[in-house]
């Protein structure tokens, strides 16, 4: 296995720790779910360099890479909810994207072919991984002893906080998840010409 593959199932391994260092509180875990996030985002950023850079994209990059990227920006969202931060519905229609998108990458697969990710897709992957981070950024900065404290006055700013950019953060992951999933499904629409 290269290393931008072996980069993509780290970035599906951080995902889980992500989960548990954010489903159980402990002394900075908030902190340490920011710096587990933030790593495994820059996989995925490192990954399709080094197989761009080196020649050494593979059907399994192909496949496993938007599929980790999946599994980590729905991990980033879910646990979001619990905070409050971001509306249930909208991490139900991100997911639902995801999902349809992944279902027709199946398709795909049974007729031979492998879809490679878009550049509307990267685009869309990138918003989201900067809302998760921001809004993990903030928990960090709010939790008690952290290093990071120094930020949360940040987050009161009215134009800063939550009320303001975390609004356009969150509206602008959503419009373009839909945007990017549409044109998704345009794109290779004759996969569903059977229906």
């Amino acid at each position: 296995m290269n290393i931008p593959n072996q980069l993509t199932v780290f970035r599906l391994a951080l995902s889980f720790v992500f989960l548990a260092t954010m489903s159980v509180n402990f002394p900075h875990s908030k902190t340490l779910s920011l710096l587990v996030f933030g790593i495994a985002a820059f996989t995925d950023f490192l990954d399709g360099h080094l197989a761009r850079k080196h020649n050494l994209i593979t059907s399994f990059g192909k496949l496993m890479d938007p599929l980790a990227d999946k599994v980590l920006m729905a991990a980033g969202f879910i646990m979001l909810i619990a905070t409050g931060y971001l509306p249930a519905w909208i991490v139900v229609v991100i997911l639902s994207r995801e999902f349809m998108v992944t279902g027709l990458r199946l398709v795909a697969s049974a007729d031979g072919l492998v879809l490679a990710a878009e550049n509307l897709g990267k685009y869309k992957t990138t918003i989201q991984i900067v809302t998760v981070i921001y809004f993990l950024l903030m928990l960090a900065a709010n939790e008690g002893g952290s290093f990071l404290g120094f930020l949360s006055p940040l987050f009161e700013n009215k134009i800063l906080g939550p009320g303001i950019l975390g609004q356009v953060l969150i509206w602008g992951s959503l419009f373009l998840t839909l945007l990017s999933g549409f044109n998704y499904v345009w794109k290779n629409r004759q996969l569903l010409s059977d229906c």
